[in-house]
């Protein structure tokens, strides 16, 4: 089986076949094109996961401060897990510490969609604009009264 059909019917093989054809040197049969499609998906993957947990982490926050009389150990720990998982991502990929400056207002969007869909508070209970600098979102001991 050539590679472009490994890649297109057994994904995993097709990896292990290029790891194995980078490790022995074998440059002029590796799958180039292939190869440079999977890296640079990885690499949007990473900044998506920052993304999307920056958003639940922001959610949760807004959560916190807007609808205090429902907090609890559950929000808290989502909290806890999301600055956690953030710090380990940056930790494993530096290069995306600018990125969490630019996507921190999408992520501020996606956040408020879910304290608003959680909370069942509306739009206008919510700032507009974040009211949490990425310091403060990322800070352990921050928590918004």
């Amino acid at each position: 089986m050539n590679t472009f059909q490994l890649y297109t019917t057994d994904f995993h093989a097709w990896t292990q076949e290029q790891a194995n054809l980078l490790k022995t040197q074998q440059w002029d049969t590796l799958d180039t094109v292939n190869l440079i499609e999977e890296l640079e998906t990885l690499g949007r993957k990473e900044r998506q996961e920052l993304r999307n947990r920056l958003a639940v982490l922001l959610g949760h926050l807004l959560k916190w401060q807007f609808q205090a009389e429902k907090r609890s150990n559950s929000w808290l720990s989502t909290i806890k897990e999301q600055r956690i998982q953030i710090k380990l991502l940056l930790q494993d990929s530096p290069s995306l510490k600018p990125y969490l400056e630019e996507v921190f207002l999408t992520a501020y969007e996606l956040g408020l969609a879910l304290a608003m869909r959680e909370t069942q508070l509306g739009e206008q209970v919510f700032p507009e604009i974040c009211p949490y600098t990425s310091e403060q979102t990322l800070n352990s001991d921050f928590l918004p009264n």
